[in-house]
C-alpha cells in the first residue's frame, strides 16, 4: 500500500494481486477517511482490481468531509468535483483505463459519485452509490454527460437508515429514472452502513461488467 504523490487529494493506493489497468476509486463518508476503507478489497475479492482510496479535502473532526452540512453543500461539492476531475484525468492518462474502472462512494461519497461521476467527461465501467442522496436531481439530469447513461449505475440504501432516510433516496432515484437515467436500485435491511451480503452483490455486479 502506498500513495500517489502527484495528485491533488491525499490518498492510499492498493495494487491488484493480478496486474491490470482496472481501478476502483473509493470515496468515503463524512468524518471518515481513506483508512476506513482499507479493509474493503478483501470483501470484494477482485484479484485484478487496483484501488485508490481518497481523503476528502476538508477536515471534519478527526476525519474529512467532501462538502459542508446543509444548506451549504454546493461550494464543497463543486470544489471536490474539480479536484476529482484533475486526479482522475491524471490516473487515466496512462496508468489505468477509464472504461475498465469503477467509482464507489458511501454516504457523502455516494453523493459525489452522482454529482461528480455523472458529469465527468470520461465514461467509467460502472458507478456504485451506497447510502447517499442527490443534491439536485433535476439539475443533474440537465448537466449529466449522456455518455455515462449506459445501464452501469448501481445505488443501494438501507431501509433502517437513521442518517439519510431511505424514502428520500428511493424518491430521488425514481426521479432520475423517470428522467431517463438508467439506475439499478437495491434496498437492504440495514442502517447507515455497508452490509456483507450487499458487497457480494456488488462483486457480482462488477464482474458482469
Amino acid at each position: 500500500m502506498r500513495s500517489y504523490e502527484n495528485l491533488e487529494l491525499e490518498n492510499l493506493f492498493i495494487p491488484a494481486k493480478v496486474p491490470s489497468k482496472k481501478l476502483m476509486i473509493i470515496l468515503h463518508g463524512r468524518g471518515d477517511s481513506s483508512d476506513g476503507f482499507v479493509g474493503l478489497p478483501p470483501f470484494l475479492d477482485l484479484d485484478d482490481m487496483n484501488y485508490i482510496l481518497f481523503d476528502a479535502p476538508f477536515e471534519y473532526f478527526t476525519g474529512h468531509s467532501w462538502y459542508q452540512l446543509p444548506p451549504d453543500q454546493l461550494p464543497g461539492i463543486e470544489y471536490s468535483s474539480i479536484l476529482l476531475t484533475k486526479d482522475l484525468d491524471t490516473l487515466f492518462e496512462s496508468d489505468f483505463k477509464a472504461d475498465e474502472s469503477f467509482l464507489f462512494g458511501f454516504s457523502q461519497g455516494s453523493l459525489l459519485t452522482f454529482e461528480f461521476g455523472a458529469r465527468y467527461h470520461r465514461v467509467l465501467a460502472g458507478y456504485i452509490a451506497i447510502s447517499g442522496y442527490i443534491y439536485d436531481t433535476q439539475k443533474l439530469l440537465h448537466d449529466m454527460n449522456p455518455k455515462v447513461n449506459k445501464n452501469n449505475w448501481l445505488c443501494t440504501h438501507g431501509r433502517q437508515d437513521p442518517v439519510l432516510p431511505f424514502e428520500t433516496s428511493k424518491k430521488q432515484i425514481k426521479e432520475l429514472q423517470d428522467g431517463g437515467f438508467i439506475i439499478e436500485f437495491k434496498s437492504y435491511d440495514k442502517d447507515h452502513s455497508i452490509d456483507r451480503d450487499e458487497l457480494s452483490v456488488i462483486t457480482e455486479w462488477i464482474q458482469k461488467r
